[in-house]
């Protein structure tokens, strides 16, 4: 059995969870990050979902890879389908990506399942802003996750200018500073 890498593209970049050998920059083409998915329990609840990330058909994304040890890969994905794939909004998948120094490897990614009740598509800023800004879940207040998390993409170079409007628009509306 081989070592196996793994995609992130969220939470995941900066809170993995697994043991990993190796961590890189990287690139999945064909998809994006999107607020795409409604959160009924950690941003938001039925009556008023939040938004949480999704890997999306369209574009690409620029993540994390993990690299794990061949004896780590059961323990790594038993502890991974607990996490990604609590109510099967995420379809796991292996794609290829590009890394900095030329390589492409094949790794793990949770994908958004398009045909899902929890599926919320494609949103205009506006609109996801307002649904951010009204939602809160278990986890704490939608708008904390979509601020929090553009703060982390900047601090490892990575610049999503549709996420990036949708929390300026938040951080406008609630009277704040922009999230630069």
């Amino acid at each position: 059995m081989d070592d196996f890498w793994v995609f992130g593209y969220g939470s995941l970049m900066w809170n993995p969870g697994f043991p990993y050998v190796e961590r890189q920059a990287a690139r999945v083409h064909g998809f994006r990050r999107s607020l795409c998915i409604w959160s009924t329990a950690h941003r938001g609840t039925e009556e008023n979902p939040g938004l949480v990330m999704g890997l999306d058909r369209g574009g690409s994304c620029r993540g994390v890879a993990f690299r794990v040890a061949a004896e780590e890969r059961d323990d790594a994905l038993d502890y991974l389908r607990k996490r990604e794939l609590i109510t099967n909004v995420y379809l796991e998948r292996i794609l290829p990506i590009g890394l900095p120094d030329g390589r492409r490897v094949k790794a793990v990614a949770y994908v958004v399942d398009r045909n899902h009740v929890q599926y919320a598509g494609s949103l205009d800023v506006e609109e996801a802003a307002k649904i951010v800004l009204r939602s809160h879940g278990q986890s704490g207040p939608n708008d904390a996750y979509v601020i929090n998390t553009v703060a982390h993409l900047k601090k490892m170079g990575i610049r999503d200018l549709w996420l990036e409007a949708v929390a300026d628009a938040v951080s406008k509306a609630e009277g704040r500073q922009s999230a630069d």
